[in-house]
C-alpha cells in the first residue's frame, strides 16, 4: 500500500511546489543611489545620479541650511525628523531633497534615496517593513503628497511612520513634498454625511503632525527672482544686456515667479546661445 502511495504523494508535492511562489530575492542597492520603488513586483530600479548641486538652488538658503542638517544627522545614524516640505509650487521643494541626498551621500556611501509614487502611498508599511533591518540607511521620497482619495492612504502614511508595535525603522527617513501644508485633498465631498467627512478630514490633517520638520517654501518675490536669474547666468557664463527686462517678461507669460521658472528661463536663454546645462 505504501509503495502505491508513494507515486501519488510525490505528484502532489511537485503539483504543491509549481503553486507556491518562488522565494523572495533580497533586493540589491549596488551600483547605484538613486532608486524607484514599484509596488507591484517590489522592484527597485535604479536611476542616475541628480545632476543638479544644491548649490545651484538659489532663493531658498534658509530652507536648504534646515534640510541638509536634519539629512546629515540621519546619514550619521543620529537622532532626526521625517521631513515635510511645503509651499508654493516650482519653489525647489523636491529639488532640495535629491541635490541635499547627493551631497550628503559622497561621504555616506550606504545612504540610498528610493522615490515612491503618491499614488502608492498605502503601500508605505510594508516597503518600511523590508527596508528595516538592512545595513543601508533609506531617504524615502514622496513627491507633491495629498490625499484624494479620503482617509485609507493617510492611515497607512500613519501606520508607516509610527511602525506599530515595532516602531519606524530606525534607518529609514520620509521625505514629503506637498502643495499642502496639511495634505488636504482639493475637494471634500460629503457623500458620507458630515460626520463621516469630518472624521475623514480629521484623520488626513492628523498625518502632518507625524512628520518632526516642517519646512515651508513661500512665493518668490520679484528681487529674490531676479537674484537667482543674474546668479544662474554668471554661473553658466550667459551673457545678456537686458537679462533683467527679460526674466520678468518670461515670468510675467507664466503667471508667476519661482525657483523653477527662473530655471526655465536660463534654460531656454542657454539653449539660446548654444550653451549646456547640467539638467
Amino acid at each position: 500500500m505504501e509503495d502505491a502511495l508513494k507515486p501519488v504523494l510525490v505528484r502532489i508535492a511537485e503539483a504543491l511546489e509549481r503553486l507556491a511562489p518562488p522565494a523572495k530575492v533580497a533586493p540589491s542597492f549596488d551600483g547605484a543611489r538613486l532608486f524607484r520603488h514599484d509596488p507591484v513586483t517590489g522592484a527597485f530600479h535604479p536611476a542616475p545620479d541628480y545632476p543638479l548641486p544644491l548649490e545651484s538652488l538659489l532663493g531658498i538658503e534658509r530652507q536648504k541650511d534646515r534640510f541638509l542638517e536634519n539629512l546629515q544627522r540621519f546619514a550619521k545614524g543620529l537622532p532626526s525628523n521625517h521631513v515635510l516640505l511645503w509651499g508654493v509650487r516650482g519653489t525647489g521643494k523636491s529639488s532640495i531633497s535629491k541635490a541635499a541626498f547627493m551631497q550628503v551621500s559622497q561621504d555616506a556611501p550606504d545612504l540610498k534615496l528610493v522615490e515612491v509614487d503618491r499614488d502608492q502611498v498605502t503601500e508605505l508599511p510594508s516597503l518600511f517593513d523590508e527596508l528595516r533591518g538592512r545595513a543601508e540607511r533609506f531617504v524615502v521620497l514622496c513627491d507633491d503628497l495629498s490625499f484624494e482619495e479620503g482617509a485609507a492612504a493617510a492611515k497607512a502614511l500613519k501606520s508607516a511612520l509610527e511602525g506599530g508595535v515595532s516602531g519606524p525603522p530606525s534607518n529609514v527617513l520620509f521625505v514629503a513634498t506637498s502643495n499642502r501644508r496639511h495634505l488636504m485633498p482639493r475637494t471634500n465631498t460629503e457623500d458620507r454625511g458630515l460626520v463621516a467627512s469630518a472624521e475623514d478630514a480629521e484623520e488626513e490633517v492628523s498625518v502632518s503632525d507625524r512628520f518632526g520638520l516642517w519646512i515651508g517654501f513661500p512665493p518668490m518675490d520679484q528681487a529674490t527672482y531676479l537674484a537667482a536669474i543674474n546668479a544662474y547666468a554668471e554661473r553658466y557664463g550667459l551673457a545678456d544686456p537686458e537679462l533683467d527686462r527679460r526674466a520678468l517678461q518670461w515670468a510675467q507669460l507664466r503667471g508667476s515667479r519661482s525657483g523653477r521658472v527662473a530655471y526655465q528661463f536660463i534654460r531656454d536663454l542657454a539653449g539660446e546661445q548654444g550653451k549646456h546645462l547640467p539638467l
